[in-house]
């Protein structure tokens, strides 16, 4: 059921012109100092980038997916990826702007990433992986009907555009929700 909320957020498939603002916003949510003020912070484990220009396009360019663009009275403030992936969709990417977390923005978006899920592609389930120590992060999932599956796969320990790990305990835990 939409509220006053809502009805101020429009949603739209990022395009090229997007991508240093797109950038932007995912490094401010989990890199660096920006991203403390908001909860979804990996700095304390993570250093480096999060993503690059060339990830964000990337993942614009699938044709089996699309980076979501979440906009409020025409300003950017989230974003997430859905990829088809067969019989579910992957979710990804996801980003709030730090100084909007903890308002029920990302409750309100994941819902309508699910919604789209299941419209449009007829996915039966929503499938996001996790880095395994961000346990207030897998609880806030959790909470969104999430289950852990404790499988794990892991971290790109050497790659630097996922970041430069400040651990060596790091993976990635799969969630998955039914649809």
């Amino acid at each position: 059921m939409p509220t006053a909320h809502s009805a101020a957020l429009s949603y739209r498939s990022a395009v090229e012109a997007d991508v240093p603002e797109l950038v932007a916003l995912v490094e401010s949510a989990y890199r660096g100092d920006a991203s403390r003020s908001g909860w979804t912070t990996e700095a304390d484990f993570l250093d480096g980038q999060r993503t690059d220009p060339d990830g964000v396009r990337e993942v614009i360019a699938n044709p089996d997916g699309t980076l979501l663009v979440v906009e409020r009275s025409g300003e950017l403030i989230a974003c997430c990826q859905l990829e088809h992936r067969g019989d579910h969709v992957y979710f990804g990417m996801f980003a709030v702007r730090p100084g909007l977390q903890g308002g029920g923005l990302g409750k309100e978006i994941m819902a309508e990433a699910e919604r789209r899920a299941r419209e449009t592609w007829g996915a039966k389930q929503m499938r996001m992986t996790v880095v395994n120590v961000r346990e207030e992060l897998i609880a806030y999932y959790v909470r969104r009907g999430y289950e852990r599956t404790g499988e794990l796969s892991p971290f790109p320990y050497g790659d630097a555009r996922f970041g430069v790990p400040l651990r060596d305990d790091l993976a990635f835990e799969l969630l998955v929700k039914a649809l």
